[in-house]
């Protein structure tokens, strides 16, 4: 599937692209919306990811040409604007859904999974490894032993392990996927939050692998 990145801070498009291809999307990139316009009505893409302050033609400007013109591509709208009124006027215009910066990679996957899941008519909107489940929509993960509700920062990383499963994620891999290729903090957060699934799912639930990474339990 071709995805078309469209925004005007380039290495974050980068980012994205780079991301999009190491989960088996082939991605184009622009950065400017009259680029954007012209390549969305040359080019059959299976989404778009719209950035809003964008030069030539702003996000809102373009999804609104494209619906106009017959494009019904999903629309994934990127913005760093924070209010209920630039998610409404996003939508309003056309987009399918809206995220803000900053955002992990993890969920920006998860909706762009979602919004190709709608468009070709799958209503399931879970996945699994053994007898881990997670509800991508309730931020709810199932294992034998019940259900619990995680954060969203701790619902990407299980994400995260379950996509992998059954391999060994290791911990610059996991920085990247869920606090994004920019991440400049403190790496150890990865284990901490690592700890906080265990005290949710149980100390078993995600197994330590001693100079690799991190791998989940589905055999328990």
């Amino acid at each position: 599937m071709r995805i078309l990145v469209v925004d005007d801070e380039v290495r974050l498009a980068e980012s994205i692209a780079r991301g999009l291809s190491a989960e088996g999307f082939a991605t184009d990139i622009v950065h400017d919306g009259r680029d954007a316009l012209w390549r969305a009505q040359e080019v059959d893409y299976a989404a778009i990811i719209l950035d809003i302050m964008l030069p030539g033609r702003n996000g809102y400007e373009v999804c609104r040409e494209l619906r106009a013109a017959g494009v019904n591509t999903p629309i994934l709208m990127l913005t760093a604007k924070d209010g209920e009124y630039d998610e409404a006027e996003g939508l309003d215009t056309g987009a399918d859904d809206y995220l803000r910066k900053p955002f992990s990679f993890v969920v920006l996957v998860a909706r762009l999974r979602a919004l190709l899941r709608r468009r070709s008519g799958i209503a399931d909107n879970t996945i699994g490894a053994g007898t881990v489940t997670l509800d991508l929509g309730r931020l709810v993960v199932t294992t034998p032993d019940g259900s619990v509700e995680l954060t969203p920062r701790e619902f990407a990383v299980a994400e995260y392990l379950v996509r992998r499963s059954p391999d060994v994620v290791s911990k610059s891999a996991l920085l990247d996927a869920v606090w994004g290729l920019d991440f400049d903090g403190d790496p150890n957060i990865v284990e901490v939050y690592i700890g906080y699934l265990r005290k949710k799912l149980g100390r078993e639930s995600i197994r330590t692998v001693r100079g690799a990474g991190y791998q989940l339990a589905v055999d328990r």
